[in-house]
């Protein structure tokens, strides 16, 4: 009696224990899925011929979402029509920004972005994919954010027309007369703007970039005027710049941005 009173409490110890194990990484599986990342823009199709473009939208034209200075260009699993310049909503999994989150241990000294990185990103945008199906679209994944990597990828979840809100409409200022104005007489109109950023994973080694500018009547960066990556990841949002006296116009410059390297 006693010996099999040892053994049910020996055996309600051993789950009890495994019970405890099981528990933490279903809560870590948890936290890595979280909320699906969510963007918004105006559709932008474009006809690319090359594999990895084709792959990106299961044969279909290229899509891509353009929210403000970002483009997002969408990972579709299934072809997705979508009509140019058209609002939409997708969720789904921004890829540089859970690769980031994921981390790099050698700071993008071997490589940006990590196989075991992309993986993740596809397992978690898509987790009932084959394994060799997932090797082969983390492939694209790789592929596409190491030619670009400021120019987010966006594996699509759900993708949905969006529904009109008030305050859409924006005044737009681009049929103003332009007029070119030195980088160093610009700079003394800076309101704020961080002009000094730290060197993103991809581009570990920093430096300084002039990155080609055009800015509103308002004062604030409207448009990127060149195709540099890391002006592409600076934050045009945060700069502000004295308006012009006078008549409205738009002034195109140069922003000097110093990149600190990464340590």
């Amino acid at each position: 009696m006693t010996c099999n009173r040892m053994v049910i409490g020996f055996l309600v110890l051993a789950m009890a224990g495994l019970g405890g194990c099981s528990s933490e990484p279903a809560k870590d599986a948890k936290k890595a899925a979280g909320a699906p990342h969510k963007i918004r823009g105006k559709a932008v199709v474009m006809n690319e011929s090359t594999a990895a473009d084709s792959t990106l939208n299961a044969g279909g034209s290229n899509t891509f979402l353009q929210d403000g200075f970002k483009r997002y260009r969408l990972f579709l699993k299934e072809q997705v029509p979508v009509e140019a310049g058209k609002e939409y909503v997708a969720e789904g999994v921004y890829a540089q920004k859970m690769i980031e989150e994921i981390g790099d241990p050698d700071q993008g000294k071997n490589g940006y972005p990590l196989e075991a990185s992309c993986k993740k990103v596809v397992k978690t945008a898509w987790p009932m994919l084959a394994f060799d199906t997932v090797d082969s679209q983390a492939g694209v994944v790789r592929s596409v954010v190491k030619r670009y990597p400021a120019r987010p990828l966006f594996l699509v979840t759900k993708l949905e027309p969006a529904e009109a809100k008030e305050g859409d409409k924006k005044d737009d200022d681009s049929d103003l007369p332009e007029v070119a104005v030195p980088a160093d007489k610009q700079k003394a109109m800076m309101l704020e703007g961080p002009v000094v950023q730290p060197a993103p994973i991809w581009e570990p080694k920093g430096g300084k970039e002039k990155c080609k500018v055009i800015i509103g009547k308002d004062g604030k960066v409207a448009e990127l005027a060149t195709g540099i990556q890391l002006c592409e990841a600076v934050p045009w949002g945060e700069f502000k710049f004295k308006p012009r006296e006078g008549k409205p116009v738009r002034v195109k410059t140069e922003v000097e941005i110093t990149f600190e390297p990464r340590k």
